[in-house]
């Protein structure tokens, strides 16, 4: 059965290098599409990626072609995943043009993207107008070889092979011309045609709805029958012989193995619709020499599936629902408990149905089951009465039983509300950039400003910044100077597996890279100030969000104030290191152990900006902290790194407050 085209699916780690952009080739991406509008459209559709393909990564491709307004990742409302498309605006639909005849089927992250216009009036989609079916398709084409030999006859908007999960070509697809003209030549042209050794049919879409309008027609009118549970000993004319007394027979068949034995199954064809309805109302259930045939329409493999899909979904539904409100789950059970003792526990709730304490292949308790009452406030008043209490050693967890998909569903929407409830805290503590696994990410026109990361490595097609600008790549934000009022800061751009500094090398930010690590505080008038607790960095109740990239910079009216807080400790009062302890800790806690001891080292000579410097200094790997500690020269070389690094960016900001 053929399905319906998806024109557009309906349907969040390292950042790879950027794949190749193949040469500009002929296209029959001409313009875009009409509309209505006064100005050309300049959005793309980006679909087939890859779903850990970000915004960043779209950037870096769709930005070397011309300047890009906006890009959008399309994610799951939930989970955040990436629905596999995008869409991408430009300034202006020559760029857009561009990236259609030279991007379109590229690589990225190992799949071919398929790039078409962005069509947001879906009336061209729903006519069907221009709209051409492909079946009989041989493996080996995909969609650009399938848009190459349908090129050639019209303006293509869309062209789409069906896959299965694994990629696997299902032999068909779909190709969307701008008029119905070229479609119709299309038509002509290739249907009967050898592609790939294959010959191909192409006629007209038909849309889903009328495709099953026509095959409950065809239903309603059948003639062809099958029948099933025949002896072994029935040949052919018999078979021809029982089913004649109803009408006339065009065709019949009893299915033989390889050694010519009956299956026990065979089809009769009827020429008519009234014959081979009164021999299935005849002949079904009827004993014949011993054995009751099943006479039935026959069905497509595909259709079958269908039914015993919708009935098995079906008898789940009723199953889910009977037991609905009235099934426990009971975990933390002892090893002893069995069947018997489960049951003896909740019998004084009410009538028990069924009780089961689930046990591996040896017969031992995994330690977890069910109980299941006859009523839903049995089972309520055995939630309320059995729940942590002590049976044995342990306290028993008891709750409505609930199916893993649901009880999936509603741990990412926790994870989802908390993750929301940081952001919110996020902003109201002034904190800036606070996504946590974002908003689409927008980027500003070259002509706005943009703003590469410190030393020279920044994303294709950046200008150099007409502002100040936070080293590395960061900006200020409002409110503690460095930008001329009403100005808005860059909007930072999100790295997937590390920090969007070159490794190495420390950034002028407060805010160390994994979560966990220590996070100084901005102190009155400015200063940098530790965190409370303890002479070292305490972590932060929870991650920081994505995005935010430190404390604001230093004054730029002179040096840095005095550093308010606590007093730093003596030089040898440094913490010590257990390398031991380290190797067995997970990656978050070995950055913050490391934070606090290189924080220890810096206080002693450099007391008002130790806090500042531990945190450019945690963007690094592990491994190269662990050789800062080893050497006192290296770590004293990277100190010295990041204080010029403030230092021109205080110059900077100076420069430009005199100017405003």
């Amino acid at each position: 059965m053929s399905a319906s085209p998806v024109p557009a699916p309906e349907v969040p780690p390292q950042v790879p290098d950027a794949p190749p952009v193949p040469p500009p080739a002929a296209s029959s991406y001409n313009a875009p599409p009409p509309s209505a509008a006064s100005a050309p459209s300049a959005s793309l559709y980006v679909g087939e990626l890859d779903p850990t393909v970000s915004e960043a990564m779209l950037f870096e491709i769709f930005n070397m072609i011309g300047p890009v307004a906006s890009i959008r990742v399309c994610r799951d409302a939930v989970t955040r995943r990436s629905l596999g498309y995008a869409y991408v605006n430009y300034l202006n639909a020559s760029d857009g043009e561009r990236a259609l005849e030279q991007l379109n089927y590229s690589l990225i992250k190992g799949r071919a993207c398929r790039i078409m216009w962005s069509q947001r009036d879906p009336a061209l989609r729903k006519t069907g107008q221009g709209n051409i079916f492909i079946k009989n398709l041989d493996d080996a084409i995909d969609n650009k070889a399938l848009h190459d030999t349908f090129a050639a006859f019209g303006n293509v908007l869309s062209c789409k092979v069906a896959t299965d999960e694994q990629g696997r070509s299902r032999g068909y697809g779909y190709v969307h011309y701008e008029t119905a003209e070229a479609a119709e030549t299309a038509i002509k042209a290739v249907n009967g045609m050898l592609l790939n050794d294959k010959k191909v049919y192409v006629g007209y879409h038909i849309s889903r709805k009328e495709r099953q309008s026509k095959l409950e027609e065809m239903r309603s009118q059948f003639t062809n029958l099958y029948v099933k549970n025949i002896d072994p000993e029935v040949t052919e004319d018999d078979f021809v012989e029982l089913f004649s007394k109803f009408g006339t027979v065009t065709s019949a068949v009893i299915q033989m193995d390889d050694e010519g034995r009956s299956k026990g199954f065979g089809f009769v064809n009827f020429e008519i619709h009234d014959q081979a309805q009164a021999a299935v109302e005849g002949l079904h259930d009827c004993d014949y020499k011993g054995r009751k045939l099943f006479v039935s329409r026959a069905q497509k493999k595909a259709e079958r599936e269908d039914e015993l899909r919708k009935t098995y979904e079906a008898a789940k539904q009723e199953k889910m629902s009977k037991y609905q409100g009235v099934n426990l789950y009971i975990k933390n059970l002892e090893d002893d408990i069995d069947d018997e003792k489960l049951r003896g526990e909740f019998e004084p709730f009410g009538t028990i149905t069924s009780c089961k304490v689930m046990c591996d292949e040896k017969g031992t308790s995994k330690g977890f089951g069910f109980v299941c009452f006859s009523s839903p406030d049995e089972a309520t008043k055995a939630v309320a009465e059995m729940n942590n209490k002590i049976i044995g050693t342990k306290p028993l967890y008891v709750s409505l039983a609930q199916r893993r998909e649901v009880r999936r569903q509603q741990l990412e929407s926790q994870i989802a509300q908390r993750d929301q409830i940081r952001l919110q805290q996020a902003a109201a503590a002034g904190i800036p950039g606070g996504y946590i696994n974002g908003p689409p990410m927008f980027y500003p026109p070259p002509n706005a400003g943009a703003y590469p990361p410190q030393g020279g490595r920044g994303i294709i097609g950046y200008s150099q910044p007409s502002m100040p600008i936070h080293p590395y790549g960061q900006a200020p934000p409002q409110g503690y100077g460095g930008y001329p009022r009403g100005v808005p800061p860059r909007p930072p751009i999100p790295r997937e597996g590390g920090p969007t500094t070159q490794p190495g090398i420390p950034r002028a930010t407060g805010a160390p890279a994994a979560s966990g690590a220590p996070v100084p505080r901005p102190g009155p008038q400015g200063s940098i100030a530790p965190p409370r607790g303890a002479p070292g960095v305490a972590p932060p109740a929870g991650r920081p969000p994505q995005g935010y990239k430190g404390n604001p910079p230093v004054s730029r009216n002179g040096p840095p104030p005095a550093q308010a807080g606590p007093p730093p400790p003596a030089a040898g009062t440094a913490l010590p290191l257990d390398t031991a302890i380290l190797s067995s800790a997970s990656p978050m806690e070995q950055k913050q152990m490391l934070g606090e001891v290189i924080y220890m080292r810096i206080v002693p000579s450099q007391p008002d900006l130790a806090g500042k410097i531990t945190g450019m200094l945690l963007e690094m790997d592990n491994a190269e902290l662990l050789h800062l500690l080893e050497s006192p020269d290296a770590m004293a070389a990277k100190v010295n790194e990041a204080l010029s690094v403030l230092q021109e960016f205080t110059q900077r900001d100076d420069a430009v407050a005199g100017a405003a």
